[in-house]
């Protein structure tokens, strides 16, 4: 579990602190290359790690319940959503406007735009499917837990009273 939120927070981190635009909201006029590379490797990164995280979660004994069937749903829809922000990641340097044409720049620059942000909406999506899963992993541990609590009451229930008066006819 911890593994998971750890996992959720990393991606979510990610998401927030890719920035593409400057302060004022703009693309800068020369785009970090090197930069918008590295954006990609460690989407690439936080991809594969997702992908292992839902691999030894689908290994693991938690994997035969209702709930771990769940989370593993949850899982992997994240596996599935980060794999798609490295390759938007890389459009996005693609795409980097290295032309002298204004029309070819002003395009570029739009698509920057777009796949950036396509890329950190994957990541928060990932984020989000890790959240879940770990949100019912942690309502599934719970309730084992208090499950367990019950079971271990000192002996077994005591007999419901007798009736007043017995029986009758």
């Amino acid at each position: 579990m911890g593994a998971l939120n750890a996992m959720k927070d990393k991606l979510l981190n990610a998401a927030r602190q890719w920035e593409l635009l400057d302060e004022n909201g703009h693309v800068p006029d020369t785009p970090s290359y090197t930069a918008l590379l590295q954006h990609a490797a460690d989407a690439q990164d936080l991809s594969r790690d997702v992908l292992r995280l839902t691999a030894d979660f689908a290994g693991s004994p938690h994997d035969t319940t209702r709930a771990g069937s769940t989370v593993l749903k949850h899982l992997g829809t994240a596996a599935t959503m980060s794999s798609h922000a490295a390759p938007h990641f890389t459009e996005t340097a693609e795409c980097a406007p290295r032309s002298a044409n204004p029309t070819d720049r002003h395009y570029l620059a739009n698509r920057m735009v777009i796949d950036h942000a396509s890329a950190r909406a994957f990541l928060r999506r990932t984020s989000e499917s890790l959240r879940d899963g770990a949100n019912e992993l942690d309502d599934h541990l719970g309730f084992q837990r208090f499950l367990a609590t019950l079971t271990r009451q000192e002996g077994p229930p005591a007999p419901p009273p007798p009736r007043p008066g017995g029986r009758h006819r």
